[in-house]
């Protein structure tokens, strides 16, 4: 195989193995507008607490750093999205399945196998796991734009999508940048915001309930129950609030659907949470990132609500 049937096969394997988008970009250094954007973000402390991300700059800012001899970047989307009743106690859609971190990568890795059986290769492949700008290389490899609310959209499919990326040595075809303005004037997610985390020029990952609910090992704010609503896990108001998620489409990816066990628990449940429980619910779970103790934190506080 040239390459470019090669990289026509790959997009066809990543479809088979059921992922909604594939693109490839060029590996290259990030560029200057960006590192300079992500530098000022982490210097004003919007990153909050989660320090990985001023560690690795270099790589992060240079994919051949972080896998030597790397060529191209293919990038793709895999769906997540499940219905949830908003009027019981959830958790966010992403969390409702097994770990995205394993089924991505997975799937990546048996994408590598299939590529070669036609070409020797080497790669890696990653799933938010390692200092990758996911998002950036996502939109250099023609995948979608990022929207007003700091998600990727993808064109005719919306945001409710995991990234992952397979770095390899190879050279291929690569995808040209979406260009068209995927927001215009729309300012929902903004107006969605419940703690005004999300402006029209910045985002601070202080404020947010995603941070604060996943990530932040602290007390929370007090009165912060009141706007996490039902969600003690996580917020998709940024999301549901878009119009690209309008008619969002069911995941078809059985690791990824809601667990029957989630479903059938009561506010009752959810309060009497032992680690016994927890453990039987969020076993292979990114929920396990949280952890028992913060769950009962976030629990307690929309109790308060």
């Amino acid at each position: 195989m040239d390459n470019t049937e090669l990289t026509a096969y790959i997009k066809s394997q990543a479809k088979c193995l059921g992922f909604t988008a594939c693109g490839i970009a060029q590996v290259t250094a990030v560029n200057e507008e960006t590192q300079t954007a992500t530098n000022s973000w982490i210097a004003n402390g919007n990153n909050g607490d989660m320090g990985y991300m001023e560690r690795n700059t270099d790589k992060r800012y240079n994919p051949s750093l972080l896998v030597p001899g790397s060529r191209s970047i293919i990038c793709v989307a895999l769906n997540y999205y499940n219905n949830i009743d908003e009027e019981r106690l959830y958790l966010s859609r992403y969390a409702q399945g097994n770990d995205y971190h394993k089924i991505v990568k997975d799937k990546l890795y048996t994408l590598l196998g299939d590529i070669n059986k036609h070409r020797a290769t080497k790669g890696r492949a990653f799933c938010d796991s390692a200092p990758i700008l996911e998002r950036y290389w996502a939109v250099k490899a023609g995948i979608g734009r990022i929207g007003k609310n700091r998600q990727l959209i993808i064109p005719k499919a919306g945001s409710y999508f995991f990234l992952g990326e397979l770095i390899v040595d190879i050279e291929l075809d690569y995808d040209t940048p979406l260009t068209k303005d995927i927001c215009g004037n729309c300012d929902r997610c903004l107006r969605a915001c419940p703690t005004q985390a999300l402006t029209s020029g910045d985002f601070d990952a202080r404020k947010c309930l995603s941070y604060l609910t996943i990530e932040y090992r602290g007390d929370l704010p007090k009165n912060i129950g009141e706007m996490m609503g039902n969600c003690f896990y996580g917020c998709d108001r940024c999301q549901t609030n878009c119009p690209h998620n309008n008619h969002p489409t069911p995941t078809t990816e059985e690791g990824l659907k809601a667990k029957n066990l989630l479903q059938s628990m009561e506010k009752e449940d959810w309060e009497a949470l032992t680690k016994e429980k927890y453990e039987e619910l969020f076993g292979n779970s990114a929920v396990e990132r949280c952890g028992y103790e913060l769950l009962k934190r976030n629990l307690a506080a929309v109790k308060k609500s």
